[in-house]
């Protein structure tokens, strides 16, 4: 089995990690159905708005794809780990595509498009929870950090295009990008189908046992591990101020719109700020420093993160904003390959899935809670003291989380342990046995010494 520890050497290259062939199909497949997904989003949205003229209902269709997370996530991608990740990829999109169709059908009341709407998300966390187990399936070592951070990029980028473009052909006709949609998940399903390699699941038929106690074992091998508690914490802290400017951007630009910027360029260039800082902190950080290197950066950069929207307490103009949602985008984006790829190589084969649900869930949980709570406080105090004092805590929250990291002795093994328990038993994983999970080291405490039947 390839060691996947990220080494001392110099930093994958972007032609490494393109020649692996299946990595190019996800790849290409899940820029597709990012692209499609919110081009589709904006399509309904303005659906729903054309039918009800009620702006309350046409938010709505834009919030029920957030449902099936926060609803059932971890339980719909611990069903991923119980088949093979491909066939549960290529029968996501599948669903999804035949919805899309469904929706596109003119005329279709909105109650209608808001339950199908639903149902074709359901199919998000177990694609997403399979594709993230897959990928130290395909990748290993440096390139595994590298793959990890060209999927977050790629992300954020179908964000900006997929909602310029979805809003422009909505605009003229909102079946079309319906239609649209459902063209990309089957050119996704055909991309996974034939360019990725059948493989067993990863939890044998004969090791499951209830669907809930799979999704339990998840949150504990997370939270009870000390390597994986500590990455939660720091990746769920970024998310708590990361996300505000761009949740308060409209009534931010509409409340303060200043420095020759319109209220509507104002709010374009502070949501769409934090997505391309993203994008450049991801693909710089990891293609230029190496494994070691962009360890030692992990800690600084998050607190610097939320450190670099203090500012907004300065009531600054639009542009100004926009450059400090940037600067923070970047180092969190700098900061989450190194996390992720330290958190697939700290877990058994057997619980990828579910300990993605687990993170997915709490990452949209999160940053609707960070969202809410702070729409709340600036509809009694300013925007800008609202995000600066915010994103001040954060700081201390940031500076904690790091202080708290564990030393590289303990996450050298918590690697060790993983990747003996894949050696030993790579399919056993998800059969409860003596003090855990068969196949599943037992997580180490901070001490250093065993916990009982955390797994």
């Amino acid at each position: 089995m390839p060691d996947e520890r990220p080494s001392a050497e110099g930093p994958a290259t972007f032609r490494e990690v393109f020649a692996q062939h299946e990595f190019r199909a996800v790849f290409v497949a899940g820029a597709l159905s990012w692209v499609g997904d919110y081009v589709a989003k904006a399509a309904v949205t303005l659906l729903v708005y054309q039918q009800t003229r009620s702006v309350a209902l046409s938010a709505t269709a834009f919030a029920v794809s957030f449902l099936p997370w926060l609803l059932g996530g971890p339980v719909l991608a611990a069903l991923a780990e119980r088949y093979p990740y491909r066939r549960v990829m290529v029968t996501c999109d599948l669903i999804r595509m035949a919805l899309m169709l469904l929706i596109a059908i003119p005329a279709l009341p909105y109650q209608v498009v808001l339950a199908l709407i639903f149902a074709a998300t359901l199919a998000n966390p177990p694609s997403q929870a399979a594709k993230s187990a897959l990928m130290p399936q395909m990748l290993s070592g440096d390139r595994l950090v590298l793959g990890l951070s060209l999927n977050s990029s790629i992300g954020q980028a179908a964000q900006v295009v997929g909602y310029v473009f979805g809003a422009a052909v909505a605009s003229i006709d909102p079946e079309v990008a319906l239609l649209f949609n459902a063209a990309t998940f089957a050119l996704s399903a055909l991309l996974v189908r034939l360019g990725v390699r059948d493989r067993p699941a990863s939890m044998a038929p004969a090791h499951r046992t209830h669907l809930l106690r799979e999704t339990r074992q998840g949150f504990t091998i997370v939270f009870g591990t000390p390597v994986l508690r500590s990455i939660a914490v720091l990746v769920f802290s970024a998310m708590l101020f990361s996300i505000v400017p761009e949740g308060l951007a409209a009534a931010w630009a509409n409340e303060g719109a200043k420095g020759g910027l319109s209220t509507g360029a104002a709010q374009a260039v502070i949501m769409v700020a934090n997505p391309v800082g993203f994008i450049l902190g991801g693909l710089l950080v990891s293609r230029l420093f190496g494994p070691t290197r962009r360890m030692k950066l992990m800690r600084p950069l998050a607190v610097f993160a939320p450190l670099a929207l203090v500012p907004a307490l300065l009531n600054p103009p639009p542009l100004v904003v926009a450059l400090l949602a940037a600067l923070c985008g970047f180092a969190v984006a700098g900061m989450l390959p190194m996390a992720n790829g330290l958190f697939v190589q700290a877990l058994p084969n057997g619980f990828r899935a579910r300990a993605f649900g687990v993170m997915a869930t709490g990452v949209q949980v999160i940053q609707g809670f960070a969202v809410l709570v702070t729409g709340l406080l600036a509809d009694r105090f300013p925007i800008p003291v609202v995000v600066g004092l915010w994103s001040a805590a954060g700081v201390v929250l940031m500076a904690v989380a790091t202080l708290r990291w564990p030393d590289r002795q303990t996450v050298d093994d918590a690697i060790a342990e993983a990747s003996a328990a894949n050696t030993e038993a790579p399919h056993s994983t998800g059969r409860p046995g003596k003090g855990g999970t068969a196949g599943a080291p037992e997580p180490r405490s901070d001490d250093g010494h065993r916990r009982h039947a955390v797994t």
